[in-house]
């Protein structure tokens, strides 16, 4: 809804030339308009200032010529005194009551159309600045060319005007259009005059994407606590963004890097509404216009950085609800090591219905570091003195000796421990990198018992992130079986025994490497028993049978063919070969081999019985992972060679059952 103009040759145009600012003769005497006629209707001629067409000028009025009577009227195109008129506007006259019933009313009618209504320039309307635009007071110049001339004293204005139009705005669609969600465009830093004062649901926060933009980092910062200060409820009515049609593009602002990605997750977790631009995601850098047809540019989406979204921006957009509500929300001071605080970082939690995050943000090309402890003065419940919180309690930890608490960055995927009571004495400590970024997400606290194990993982990564906290607590747990495991999947022993294939160079020596790792299989299966409380009988004869077997199957050997240039071949034999023949394959079977008959030790224990159970809860996958990664795989084969030892241990039981096949026959099958 755009309330603050007209088009040229609308209706109200042609009925109510009395509606708009106009003059009865031109401002400027230099004028022509000797054009074409713009209007369609027959009463009524409308033109365009001449240098309009050769783009020499652009003149403050049109002419609107009176077909019945030949009256002329020049009416001011809209104008916000910030560059160039619109010059395909008619500028209406919010001093007649007229106008401003008529304009509540189509809004009152739009409002039975649609639950939420935008509101186009907003800011023009406010009583001050719509004065100062066209009715300046005596001696203040004016902003927009001839209408210094028609100014008003402040008393003379507020006789004419003497209520807010938005105010206005604001009781009568709740009274007479509930429920209808008003969102006001609004720059010139009056987005908390139009939440606070003027009532509207929904503001544009244009201070988000320049002073971010800019590095006024210390002026958001203030921006974010004075509005604490005042009502906190405000926070979540502002509309983040970091473009709009009116300004130039996202990537063109804030490049495609780190600092787009880190103003864009701010927008992404502060409370208030996030809100992207057209291209903004797929990293279009053309400022287009409401009047283009289609793109003047042939642009193609960047997709790196449309990728980067999907892993590290849409996740946060999904768990929206964490971010969205101020009742739980803290920012915090980043204090250096000299006690001082850094401006430049923006760190900030929130909570909601037991979730938890922290926020933190380096906004500088620079480095920094610093703790987070405690959080920025605000005032108490009912206006009492302003208070701060500490970081334990802002994410409502515990305080007590025993307690840790464990963390998520779902930006670097890393898990962390500290213990509750060094978070609440200490804070947080951070080296932070230009545009660093961190979102710690699900908190969770856990009680160290007799066996410290807490305590010595904490002391162990000093600070440190790792993949699972969990996996290096089952490394603690489950030692007296990994240890052993380690030493039997070792990289050069998975080499030695790749090389005892069939047609590999050590296959001659095959019977000497199966015997060296022989004792090593026992003390595994050993430790698989003991730890397990399983009753079985040692098996390491039957893995070394089978190992035998898979080491007879055929290896890829260049054949005549390929000395002359063609693909490599299978070398025929009466033996199987391994689907695949490569690395991946050969690192998946070998590991499965040397692991799958610890199910046989089990036991009664149902849950580890449970297909994958024992290899899941041991966390066997990470000797192998280490193992695999000796082998020279890289991180995806990796992956694909632990996804084929799952999938192996899994289809056990089925193939057995199904079948009545060993597991290993039926694989080679």
């Amino acid at each position: 809804m755009v309330p603050n103009h007209m088009g040229i040759d609308s209706r109200w145009v042609v009925e109510h030339p009395d509606w708009f600012i106009g003059l009865e003769q031109s401002p400027f005497p230099a004028y022509s308009f000797s054009g074409s006629d713009l209007c369609d209707d027959e009463r009524v001629g409308v033109y365009l200032e001449d240098r309009y067409w050769n783009r020499t000028d652009a003149a403050v009025v049109f002419k609107r010529v009176d077909h019945w009577t030949g009256a002329e009227r020049y009416i001011y195109h809209g104008n916000d005194g910030t560059s160039m008129p619109w010059n395909d506007t008619a500028q209406l006259d919010y001093r007649e009551p007229a106008v401003r019933e008529a304009v509540i009313q189509t809004i009152l009618h739009v409002a039975r159309l649609s639950p939420i209504i935008r509101f186009d320039a907003a800011m023009t309307l406010t009583k001050r600045h719509y004065q100062r635009l066209w009715f300046p007071e005596p001696g203040s110049g004016g902003d927009i060319p001839s209408r210094a001339e028609h100014g008003m004293t402040r008393g003379e204005f507020d006789a004419v005007m003497p209520q807010e139009f938005w105010r206005e705005v604001v009781d009568r669609v709740a009274e007479e259009a509930p429920d209808t969600l008003l969102l006001a465009e609004a720059f010139w830093l009056l987005e908390g005059y139009f939440v606070r004062s003027l009532g509207m649901h929904r503001v544009y926060n244009s201070a988000f994407m320049n002073m971010l933009r800019d590095e006024r980092n210390a002026d958001y910062r203030k921006l974010i606590t004075t509005t604490l200060e005042f009502d906190r409820q405000i926070l979540k009515r502002y509309v983040n963004f970091m473009s709009n049609p009116d300004e130039r593009t996202a990537v063109d602002q804030f490049g495609s890097d780190d600092k787009y990605f880190g103003v864009a997750t701010m927008m992404a977790t502060l409370p208030g509404m996030p809100m992207f631009g057209h291209g903004q995601i797929e990293g279009l850098a053309e400022k287009y216009g409401m009047e283009f047809r289609r793109p003047r540019w042939d642009e193609q989406p960047n997709h790196d950085l449309v990728r980067r979204h999907e892993h590290q921006l849409f996740p946060l957009l999904a768990r929206r609800r964490i971010f969205a509500e101020v009742d739980g929300f803290v920012l915090y001071d980043f204090e250096r090591l000299d006690g001082s605080v850094d401006d430049n970082v923006f760190a900030y939690s929130n909570r909601f219905n037991g979730q938890r995050s922290l926020v933190v943000y380096h906004n500088r090309y620079a480095e920094t570091a610093g703790r987070i402890r405690i959080s920025v003065a605000v005032p108490g419940h009912g206006g009492s003195e302003a208070v701060r919180h500490g970081l334990s309690a802002g994410l409502e930890l515990s305080s007590e000796p025993a307690s840790f608490v464990i963390f998520r960055d779902a930006i670097a995927g890393l898990e962390y421990i500290r213990p509750c009571g060094d978070l609440s004495d200490q804070g947080l400590e951070l080296q932070l990198k230009a545009y660093e970024l961190h979102v710690f997400m699900d908190f969770r606290e856990v009680v160290d018992d007799d066996s410290l194990r807490y305590r010595t993982i904490a002391d162990r990564l000093a600070g440190r992130g790792v993949e699972s906290v969990a996996d290096e607590v089952a490394e603690i747990e489950f030692a007296s079986v990994l240890e052993p495991l380690r030493e039997l999947v070792a990289a050069d022993r998975l080499r030695r025994l790749m090389d005892a294939r069939r047609g590999g160079p050590g296959e001659r020596d095959r019977a000497a490497r199966l015997g060296e790792i022989e004792p090593l299989i026992v003390d595994f299966l050993d430790a698989v028993r003991a730890n397990a409380g399983g009753r079985g009988t040692p098996t390491a004869r039957v893995v070394r049978s089978e190992l035998e077997t898979v080491l007879d199957l055929a290896v890829a050997v260049p054949s005549s063919t390929e000395r002359g240039g063609g693909e490599s071949v299978i070398e025929a034999a009466p033996t199987p070969s391994v689907p695949g023949n490569g690395p991946v394959e050969w690192a998946a079977l070998l590991g499965w081999i040397l692991v799958h008959r610890a199910s046989d030790l089990l036991g009664e224990n149902a849950a580890l019985a449970a297909p994958r159970g024992w290899y899941d809860e041991w966390r066997l996958r990470r000797p192998l992972a280490a193992a695999f990664e000796g082998l020279g795989l890289d991180a995806t084969e990796i992956q694909r060679a632990l996804a084929l030892v799952r999938v192996l241990l899994t289809c056990e039981g089925w193939y057995v059952a199904a079948e009545g096949l060993d597991p290993l026959n039926r694989f080679l099958d």
